[in-house]
């Protein structure tokens, strides 16, 4: 059932300038600009997502100070209460007060538009911070939950999901150094700190332009490239560029070792080894994926290796295919180049399967594409989206929509604040954000969990709608899918809510959604043209899908390169030679293509800051989406019984569960690695059975 909540007379404005269709409440809120707030003489202004104190920068400083108040009632009162569960009880009660300043400031900080409001956070975020290191290192809280564990009969009469979430905490402990003499930990704490903020450095370092002098660059290259004086400026690779001088010139000046950020890396992978040493782990890696589906960087390397070799054979008639394209458009210079594959690999689908995004676009408004995902969560769920007008002030921008999550049954089950549009200064990523978990409170009543689905979006205008390409028709229904695990997993604690969990398990989710995004019974129901409501064919969503199948085996190779490298570099220290030698010798053994000299795309890998050591899981994460795609959904998309279990084995457990015990109950079985490996590279072949139905 699609319905809206005091939405207004939002969609006959819509169907009075271009649309031929009609539109459900939740299409129409997405697809004409906002018509701004009504006027409220009697309302009170509401601070961001509706926290009182929020209405005003200062406010931060006042949320933050009353959080750390809440926190040293409970820390006194945590330590002094005998063992049970009601200690793990308090943890979490403690774990939540902090989060829920922290996990909204992190968002705040680099996403609202006022600069006033942006320091406030970030400040917030280092008060809280600094909170956090005080606990991690509090020996009387650290033996309050140590009493517990340490007593059977009290640990065998826990529930599994407070016991898992009391050892969740016991490991938090721990990988500070809470175990350790005064002196290493103490250690522990400044190691903690200097990898803070050399990942920041770091980060901040793989996003910086480089710079040449643009004398040594012809005019027709360097016309590719913003101009500062006497240098141009490189600030990505420009694989979409059809000139191949331009692309190489990217890449060589893009990647060009910087020295400053070459002894960030070296120190900042030193210094996590260091830290995983000291608190009794024999690599960095090791440490990072405790508690994960992959459990120890030997099973990683094991998978990776398996799967490269899977690959191996299709990578190489990827490339011949690839360097074929190349001779063909450029007979001169035919050796193929690691520069080269992103761009011929887009003209042989563009040629073969005509599959122009821009041909897509008309078909998939913001609109539609929403009310494709209500439809979606409707009849596998039971639940829909239900559009809400924010009070003053609840929001950052007024093109922000609320959207509240209702079961048909369970009523409502929380919030999706959507900052779907682009506006200046806006972080050009699409991501999910915490802003507050869901918990069982003491009162028995459910702390409702909200989010933020953060996309970057064109807007809408008098004549036309948001329309999407089918990339960001496909990178919406993932991020929906982590909202969607936020929602549904109701978890009593919220230190294991929603996506709170092993970052292997994380993905699984979202990149699941995506496999709905590309079936056309799911499409059929909401792709129609925004002009003339014509649906969208179904042979076109057939060349779509087949046409991601080119040259994919190569694009997974490159992934098993990158998570092979990530493994490397957080494997045994000191390493066995330079980051950039590795590089070079990584690529060659799982990649296939030449290292260019005097590059060093490590320095480029912002993904070593959140995922280091578990790059991995984008891949497994995939082949448990394949896997249960294939085993509960392939058949009948929109099948409820389905639907309901995969929301009670996978959902509804958030990080409280192991993540294979999730999997398992899904599946039905508990998959091996070479599972996981032929769930991937069955994904590569065209599914003949469904390319001639679709082609029909």
């Amino acid at each position: 059932m699609l319905c809206a909540r005091r939405l207004g007379g939002l969609g006959a404005g819509l169907r009075g300038r271009w649309v031929s269709t009609s539109w459900s409440p939740v299409g129409a809120a997405f697809n004409v600009q906002p018509q701004g707030r009504r006027l409220d003489l009697f309302g009170e202004r509401q601070g961001l997502f509706g926290v009182p104190e929020l209405s005003a920068p200062e406010g931060f400083r006042v949320a933050q100070e009353k959080a750390l108040r809440k926190t040293e009632q409970l820390v006194r009162r945590v330590c002094s209460a005998p063992p049970g569960p009601q200690t793990v009880l308090i943890f979490d009660e403690l774990s939540d007060s902090l989060c829920r300043v922290a996990d909204l400031a992190d968002f705040v900080k680099i996403a609202h538009p006022e600069a006033a409001f942006r320091e406030a956070a970030e400040e917030a975020c280092r008060s809280i911070g600094a909170m956090v290191e005080t606990l991690n290192t509090n020996v009387e809280l650290y033996q309050s939950l140590q009493r517990l564990l340490a007593d059977k009969k009290l640990v065998d009469s826990l529930d599994p999901e407070t016991r898992r979430v009391a050892e969740l905490f016991m490991f938090d402990f721990e990988i500070s150094g809470i175990h350790l003499d005064r002196e290493k930990r103490k250690r522990a704490v400044d190691l903690n700190v200097k990898i803070l903020d050399l990942s920041s450095a770091f980060l901040m370092g793989t996003h910086f332009p480089s710079k040449i002098e643009k004398h040594l660059l012809p005019e027709h290259i360097r016309q590719h490239f913003e101009l500062a004086g006497d240098h141009v400026l490189v600030d990505g690779l420009r694989t979409d560029v059809p000139d191949d001088l331009v692309r190489e010139a990217a890449y060589k000046i893009f990647l060009y070792p910087n020295a400053g950020q070459l002894k960030c890396l070296e120190e900042l992978l030193s210094n996590r080894d260091l830290l995983a040493k000291l608190v009794g782990y024999s690599t960095y890696s090791h440490r990072a994926l405790q508690g994960t589906m992959a459990k120890n960087p030997e099973t990683v390397m094991q998978f990776l290796e398996k799967l490269s070799d899977k690959l191996s054979e299709r990578t190489m008639k990827d490339f011949e295919m690839i360097r074929g394209m190349k001779m063909k458009l450029n007979a001169q210079n035919s050796e193929l180049m690691p520069w080269d594959p992103p761009y011929y690999s887009g003209v042989i689908r563009a040629e073969r399967y005509d599959s122009e995004p821009s041909a897509y676009c008309p078909f998939f408004s913001l609109g539609a594409c929403m009310e494709g995902l209500n439809t979606l969560f409707n009849r596998l769920l039971g639940i829909s989206l239900c559009v809400e007008q924010p009070a003053e002030g609840e929001v950052w921008s007024e093109d922000v929509r609320k959207l509240a999550v209702v079961h048909e049954s369970e009523g409502l089950l929380g919030y999706i604040y959507c900052d779907f549009f682009q506006r200046a200064d806006k972080p050009h990523q699409d991501c999910h954000f915490t802003i507050r978990g869901g918990r069982l409170k003491e009162d028995g009543g459910y702390q409702l969990p909200v989010v933020v689905l953060m996309l970057n979006l064109p807007h809408s205008s008098k004549t036309l709608p948001t329309l999407l390409t089918p990339g960001m028709m496909e990178n919406l229904f993932h991020e929906m899918g982590h909202a969607m695990h936020s929602m549904l997993g109701r978890t009593r604690y919220q230190h294991v809510t929603g996506t709170r969990c092993p970052t292997d398990f994380a993905e699984v989710p979202s990149i699941l959604m995506e496999y709905f995004a590309n079936d056309y019974r799911v499409v059929h129901q909401f792709a129609r043209h925004y002009q003339t409501g014509q649906p969208l064919p179904r042979n076109m969503v057939s060349r779509l899908c087949e046409s991601k199948k080119v040259c994919a085996a190569a694009d997974m190779q490159l992934q098993v390169f990158y998570a092979a490298l990530d493994q490397i570099y957080h494997g045994k220290h000191p390493l066995r030679s330079s980051t950039t030698d590795i590089l070079r010798d990584t690529q060659e053994k799982f990649y296939g293509l030449p290292y260019v000299p005097n590059t060093a795309w490590q320095l480029r890998f912002s993904h070593l800051v959140g995922y280091g050591a578990k790059y991995y899981s984008y891949l497994v994460s995939r082949a448990v989406a394949s896997m249960v795609w294939r085993e509960c959904f392939l058949r009948d998309p929109f099948n409820r019984a389905a639907g309901e279990r995969y929301r009670r084995e996978m959902l509804a457990h958030g990080g409280g569960k192991e993540p294979l015990l999730m999997v398992q109950g899904m599946l039905q079985k508990c998959p091996s690695i070479d599972d996981f490996v032929n769930a991937l590279v069955s994904d590569l072949d065209v599914d003949l059975e469904t390319f001639l139905m679709d082609s029909k």
